[in-house]
């Protein structure tokens, strides 16, 4: 019960801790009863809700540099990275210039990044916001990586995942995760069912100076989410969805047609108030899916978890008919992946009490009915108890003791303690078992044979209890695959309601995006102090660029006088508008960027109006 307050301070300290635990049952035990280390805790391994934020996901990457000699000309080396989050499933790996590996990072933001032990070239910063964590070679070993992935994804070969033929480092990059995963773990990973590759191309690129110079996820002075873009547009209900929310804030989209489908879905969610209001309502009454598949795929799941799964199936029709019929691209496929499970919902709601305790082994969260079996023998301890109760309350009266009680310890099971002073109405059939200060303490057939038919009967009830758990547990791991689907419909359909809900509450417009050379907008509001600012503080401004009106906007003015924050709000605009978002503005029609640059001073920090 002290693990997690443990595990917390251990990591917060940048150790790693191996988590040993009995494996045996103590009853079959000959000798000592049997340990081993059942996972090694670190960073990026995370999983129990206590250490993680529920708004942000919790990465390990690794990276991978080509075995070949370094180039004269840094531009044409390349690194692979690849980063996993154990608490969800997802995996992806890329392969990218080398000198983006400082930015690439600041992206993703791990908490964990391993490396190659043997690798003169890489010298790791000690500075950065991450843990580094060594390893060996051949875990980066190509041949040994295609293995290990095409093992876990039940494939010949990984042609399958869209990664080409220079991709090699990305995959010996995902090989090392994963194999260092499995070492920590030491158990299934189930979950991680695909690995997705990242083309660095479909998104929208900024360097790890302007991410911190535009605040987009962080401030730059206490390095907090409140304050920050995402910290101010982040209305999302679930946290499946504000970590969705926070992937897309931090890589944009360059491609017209899948930000235009995000655009129409939210503009459909913003059209109808009260089927935003439903969906909400809804989503604020579903748990944490992703992370509760993660801990029912690597066994350490709870009956609360599988009640917090049927609980979220449970909403799931109302959100299907909200849907059905709407003509934006990304809510029908939501719609389609919003997979209800009956079966499995029923049969979880049935066997599971309204309240469960976190673990398993604190029993008493089956539902009475549901299983004849459990209900007898629960019936029959339970008789026991009252048997024992009467048969106290019939010695006080037989033996003329008042304070006469029946108690209970595992030395020697149920026993009958006389305190001294009514020591001489002891009778004689009373058979003394133990003498303490003030008392003194007995047993007699009648009651130690009644001890026994109740802890039959209560040690039979409870591995009944466990038997069913484990069925449960394993009916819900087989809709593994269809309730990761789920997630990601749920998680997008947050994130989507989430946007509409702040441009109903700020007024933001739909950008109009083209492919021309071309940034226009009207009355512009700076995204964080729109919101932040009392109603109509805020002054707007306007921006124009094009090749016509010119393509450099050169900005002049004393100190405290607005430069940076009209340079971070035409970036935050255009940031915005590219990840599917409506934007502060009377309107704005955005030309797609494929780079944003801004350095701003290093102590300014606009929500707090410093600088």
């Amino acid at each position: 019960h002290q693990l997690d307050a443990y595990l917390q301070k251990l990591i917060r300290s940048g150790y790693r801790a191996a988590v040993c635990e009995q494996v045996e049952d103590p009853k079959l035990a000959k000798g000592l009863v049997k340990r081993e280390i059942t996972r090694v805790v670190s960073a990026g391994t995370l999983t129990d809700d206590g250490l993680l934020d529920p708004r942000e996901a919790n990465y390990v990457a690794a990276i991978c540099l080509p075995s070949h000699k370094k180039s004269r000309d840094r531009t044409d080396e390349v690194v692979g990275i690849a980063w996993a989050e154990l608490s969800s499933g997802r995996f992806e790996a890329g392969t990218f210039a080398l000198h983006r590996l400082e930015d690439e990072l600041a992206r993703i933001g791990p908490a964990e990044v391993i490396y190659r032990e043997d690798d003169v070239r890489f010298t790791p910063d000690t500075t950065a916001p991450w843990a580094w964590t060594p390893r060996p070679a051949w875990s980066f070993a190509e041949d040994s990586s295609r293995e290990v992935l095409c093992k876990q994804f039940s494939v010949h070969n990984l042609e399958g995942f869209g990664f080409e033929a220079d991709d090699v480092p990305a995959l010996r990059a995902a090989g090392a995760v994963l194999t260092y995963l499995q070492e920590t773990q030491r158990g299934e990973l189930d979950h991680f069912r695909s690995l997705t590759a990242h083309h660095r191309s479909g998104f929208l690129q900024i360097d790890a100076a302007t991410r911190r110079s535009l605040e987009i996820t962080r401030t730059l002075r206490s390095g907090s989410r409140e304050g920050s873009l995402l910290g101010v547009i982040d209305l999302t209900c679930t946290p499946m969805g504000s970590r969705l929310l926070a992937d897309w804030i931090a890589a944009p989209l360059i491609d017209r047609q899948s930000i235009d489908d995000r655009l129409d879905a939210v503009q459909e969610l913003l059209a109808d108030p009260s089927l935003r209001a439903d969906v909400r309502s809804t989503l604020k009454q579903t748990f944490d899916l992703t992370r509760l598949l993660a801990r029912i795929a690597t066994g350490r799941t709870g009956p609360r978890d599988l009640q917090q799964v049927a609980r979220t199936l449970e909403g799931l029709p109302k959100l299907k008919s909200k849907l059905e019929g709407r003509s934006p691209a990304r809510l029908a496929w939501i719609e389609s992946h919003l997979h209800p499970c009956p079966q499995l919902r029923d049969q979880l709601h049935s066997a599971l009490a309204d309240e469960c305790p976190v673990f398993a082994a604190d029993g008493n969260f089956i539902r009475e009915g549901y299983d004849s079996e459990l209900d007898q023998l629960r019936q029959l301890a339970r008789g026991g108890k009252e048997w024992i109760a009467a048969y106290q309350k019939r010695q006080m009266d037989e033996t003329g003791i008042p304070n006469l009680k029946v108690g209970y310890n595992k030395v020697f099971g149920y026993y009958l303690e006389v305190t001294n002073s009514h020591r001489d109405k002891v009778p004689q059939e009373f058979i003394r078992k133990q003498t303490l200060k003030n008392c003194e303490r007995f047993i007699t057939p009648e009651l130690k044979e009644y001890e026994e038919k109740v802890l039959a009967a209560d040690e039979k009830a409870q591995s009944r209890e466990q038997l069913l758990f484990q069925q449960l547990r394993a009916a819900t791991h087989g809709h593994l695959s269809t309730l990761q689907e789920v997630a990601v419909a749920i998680a997008e359909l947050d994130v989507l309601v989430s946007l509409a809900e702040i441009a109903a509450q700020r007024n933001w417009v739909r950008p109009e995006l083209n492919d021309e050379s071309v940034l226009r907008i009207d009355a512009g509001r700076h995204p964080v102090l729109d919101v932040t600012l009392p109603q109509g503080e805020f002054v707007p401004n306007d921006c124009v660029q094009s090749p016509e009106a010119g393509m450099i906007l050169l900005i002049t003015g004393p100190n405290m006088s607005g430069k940076s924050t009209y340079i971070r709000q035409v970036a935050l605009i255009t940031l915005l508008a590219q990840a599917g978002s409506y934007v502060p503005a009377e309107a704005a029609e955005i030309g797609i960027a494929d780079r944003i640059f801004a350095r701003v001073g290093a102590s300014d920090e606009l929500s707090r109006g410093q600088s």
